[in-house]
């Protein structure tokens, strides 16, 4: 391994978004930077790769919306975006409903047509079900929208989502549920949205360019060698790990994916469909080519399970309930005592990020540092 500079301004761990868009401002602002990943590819969990000529979504389905405009005009930079549009579909044993909540849902489940009429059925149910102070999931879900949305299209997920049944989750979960009384299928309500023409692999390559760049190593392993040749480090991986769970484990659920070639050019009519029904293993199928209006004579659709997260996993969703939010804190508190270290992203900071916040804080978090705007 022959690295250009024997110092770096900047080591940064992590070739995801969060590093990528620090490393592209501190190469600007004329910095040098160094970025590793023990991945044997960049982007993280947006990486993009081309099956049968179409981008498939490796880790999960990336659509990419914000109403910060300059978020957006920040990543269309490097890639033109796409005009699609979030609309996922729920599949309750062959019943097809749209999602979020609004009123073709509501149509569909219970034949009502105006919004009022809408109005009046779910706190018909939410008043027939009202528990004044909610203990679990299932109780807050069915204060909110009532027994038959909670039944048919959030209870399932849910459970399968988690892995354990919803009157032993938490309340707090689900604060709010989406409701629309209008016929929009727009799942965000965000001004700008699409996905990048070529794939999000294509976009974090133009973001590093001309930045050096060094796979399948764990930095980790050899944490004092990487330390000693840079002023100061970008650490993008899990918190605990950079202190070697000297607390203990923060937790997480993952996913895992069964992505298979189909010989025909449409198996779903939609990018996205969730199964609401516990009987399904999976919690969705997505089918990659109707993120680009693909036109293929096959497709490529993986299906997603959510599973029992344990060390040596890929880590998705941090479960921030009180423990390890408790626990994340202590972690914290070692990480700000650590001067010449910035903890970015989502497994750092132990929390999820849609991609426009990541982006927004690692411009924050460069412009903090580097002293630049």
């Amino acid at each position: 391994m022959i690295l250009l500079n024997s110092k770096y301004d900047f080591l940064i761990v992590g070739a995801g978004l969060y590093g990528a868009v620090f490393a592209h401002e501190a190469k600007k602002a004329g910095k040098s930077c160094l970025i590793i990943d023990k991945r044997g590819h960049i982007a993280g969990n947006i990486y993009t790769e081309k099956m049968e000529g179409i981008q498939v979504h490796k880790y999960g389905a990336h659509i990419f919306h914000t109403n910060n405009k300059a978020v957006w005009e920040f990543v269309n930079q490097f890639a033109e975006f796409n005009r699609y549009t979030n609309s996922p579909v729920a599949n309750f044993h062959g019943e097809i409903y749209n999602l979020p909540f609004n009123m073709n849902t509501f149509n569909k489940m219970w034949g009502v047509v105006t919004p009022e009429e809408a109005k009046r059925k779910i706190d018909e149910q939410r008043r027939a079900n009202y528990v004044e102070q909610p203990q679990n999931l299932e109780e807050q879900a069915i204060n909110l929208v009532g027994l038959d949305i909670y039944e048919k299209l959030i209870r399932g997920y849910t459970e399968k989502q988690w892995g354990r049944p919803c009157h032993e989750l938490p309340a707090f979960i689900i604060r709010r549920l989406p409701v629309r009384f209008t016929y929009d299928n727009n799942y965000f309500n965000a001004l700008y949205q699409g996905i990048p023409i070529g794939g999000y692999t294509a976009m974090v390559e133009r973001m590093i360019e001309g930045i050096e760049v060094v796979l399948n190593t764990d930095y980790l392993a050899a944490k004092d060698k990487w330390d000693s040749i840079a002023d100061k480090v970008v650490y993008t991986g899990p918190i605990d790990a950079y202190f070697d769970y000297q607390f203990g484990v923060l937790e997480y659920r993952s996913l895992q994916f069964e992505t298979e070639i189909v010989d025909m050019s449409n198996f779903q009519g939609n990018a996205v469909v969730n199964y609401t029904d516990r009987e399904t293993p999976y919690t969705r199928i997505i089918e990659h080519k109707h993120f680009e209006f693909g036109t293929q004579p096959k497709t490529v659709i993986s299906r997603e399970y959510s599973v029992e997260w344990k060390r040596g996993d890929e880590p998705y969703y941090p479960v921030n309930d009180k423990k390890n939010s408790a626990l994340y804190q202590e972690y914290k508190a070692l990480a700000n005592a650590e001067s010449n270290v910035i903890f970015g992203g989502r497994l750092a900071e132990y929390k999820y990020y849609d991609m426009d916040n990541v982006v927004e804080f690692a411009l924050q978090k460069a412009k903090e540092v580097l002293g630049r705007g």
